[in-house]
């Protein structure tokens, strides 16, 4: 078989330049498809360049500007979440699991619903509901030392903001509510891979189980 000649490696660079921006497009997360989308207009203005398609090129430079200017400002307003805590009934609340309740089961197959025992906290992005985490909340005294865990049942966050930044947020926000631990039963691969990225650690013994102090 022959190598490939010039022409054929700057025309490949041009089919992989094209693949990585079909790619972005089927991305869910708004910044997996940003970071992807300019990946593919790096490798696509390089080709356009060896071709002397100097108008193309122009146009991917621009376009990896505006991916720029986007990321920037996505990954700014990750200091702008904000939670409020709720009840099991309430009406937003209920909408919410129910638009994405084939997505919750994803990852949560045995979440069945919200009960009214449930601390519920709802995070939001600006204005915009991005995520809901919600759990039995355990207080007990060890020794001079009162800890406050509390038992995830549902920790979801919407495809667009899937990246991790909410989680973050959240548990953040769990111990400057005076929480001290955190646990969650996972038999979901992609949900317990997430839960390691928090810095859950499984517990011994217990297969399923996953704990992270706070």
């Amino acid at each position: 078989m022959s190598s490939l000649n010039f022409s054929q490696i700057i025309e490949l660079v041009g089919y992989i330049g094209s693949a990585l921006v079909i790619v972005s497009m089927l991305m869910t997360s708004v910044v997996k498809l940003r970071v992807i989308n300019s990946i593919g207009c790096v490798v696509f203005g390089i080709y356009a360049l060896f071709i002397k398609s100097y108008p193309t090129a122009g146009m991917q430079f621009f376009l990896l500007l505006i991916n720029l200017v986007n990321l920037y400002r996505l990954l700014s307003s990750k200091n702008a979440y904000s939670s409020f805590e709720t009840t099991a009934d309430n009406e937003m609340l209920s909408f919410f699991v129910s638009k994405y309740s084939e997505d919750i089961k994803k990852f949560f197959p045995e979440f069945t619903g919200l009960d009214k025992s449930y601390s519920v906290f709802v995070i939001c992005l600006k204005d915009t509901p991005v995520g809901i985490f919600a759990g039995t909340k355990t207080i007990s005294d060890s020794g001079n030392k009162t800890e406050t865990s509390i038992n995830a049942v549902l920790d979801y966050t919407t495809p667009a903001y899937r990246d991790c930044s909410v989680g973050k947020y959240v548990f953040k926000m769990l111990k400057e509510k005076g929480f001290t631990s955190v646990s969650s039963v996972s038999s979901c691969e992609a949900h317990s891979s997430y839960l390691k990225k928090m810095g859950f650690a499984q517990t011994a013994g217990e297969k399923d189980l996953y704990r992270k102090v706070l």
